[in-house]
């Protein structure tokens, strides 16, 4: 059996890490927040870009620590019967968790790292950060004095090339793809499901909430992602024995 696993904003929650669009995510209460994640407002507005600092100074993937679910898919990988680890999230408590860096699949980039627009500079995050707690509200990238962001992909971002031919190859290739903690309304990130229906693998997916791929799953999944995924996984596990 060969499993590619997709995984978004829910299977973080479980470490401290709020969603996104579930009931307590953070732009269901602030649905403003969404709007100025995009790229053009973060460019064009010197106020957004400090706002922007100072949260991230404050995110809580800073103190989060792996859960049951990240090192269940570790277990998974151990076993030989995960072909790729692709994420939606940038928080890497996959790594951390102990998922081999070259199985995961970042889709929407890393909160760890931060990077130039102009000049595509990549600095460690701390480092720029180290920058804000001295008094630096908008940090200018040291090598062309261009805005800096996180090394993440934004509204009105296109995901990297390579790392969508690589989602799309680990989706084709798996005889199993497995959804977990995503909404799968973001695209092009849930027409994976998609792609892996088309090339003749089963679906599966564990979510809080209804996904407009439930219909097509072979088995959908509605219980605590912490609990529900070790389960799970120690079934395939099983199966593959």
């Amino acid at each position: 059996m060969s499993v590619s696993v997709l995984t978004g904003a829910g299977i973080s929650t479980d470490s401290g890490i709020p969603d996104f669009r579930g009931p307590q995510g953070v732009w269901t209460k602030n649905p403003s927040a969404a709007a100025n994640a995009s790229i053009d407002r973060y460019l064009a507005d010197p106020g957004i870009r400090r706002d922007s600092w100072r949260a991230r100074l404050d995110h809580p993937a800073w103190q989060a620590r792996p859960n049951a679910a990240h090192l269940a898919l570790v277990d998974l990988e151990r076993a030989g019967l995960l072909r790729a680890l692709i994420t939606q999230n940038i928080d890497e408590l996959h790594q951390r968790a102990g998922s081999a860096p070259e199985l995961v699949i970042e889709l929407h980039g890393t909160l760890h790292r931060a990077e130039c627009v102009s000049c595509d500079l990549i600095t460690p995050m701390p480092e720029v950060l180290a920058r804000v707690t001295a008094g630096e509200e908008d940090p200018p990238c040291p090598r062309c004095g261009g805005i800096q962001k996180s090394n993440t992909i934004s509204f009105g971002q296109a995901l990297k090339p390579d790392v969508l031919d690589a989602a799309l190859t680990a989706a084709r290739s798996c005889e199993l793809f497995l959804a977990v903690g995503t909404s799968l309304t973001v695209h092009p990130a849930a027409g994976l499901c998609g792609e892996a229906l088309d090339a003749g693998a089963k679906l599966v997916i564990m979510n809080a909430e209804p996904t407009p791929y439930d219909p097509f799953a072979d088995r959908v999944i509605n219980e605590p992602i912490g609990a529900a995924l070790p389960g799970l996984v120690k079934e395939l596990i099983d199966a593959a024995r």
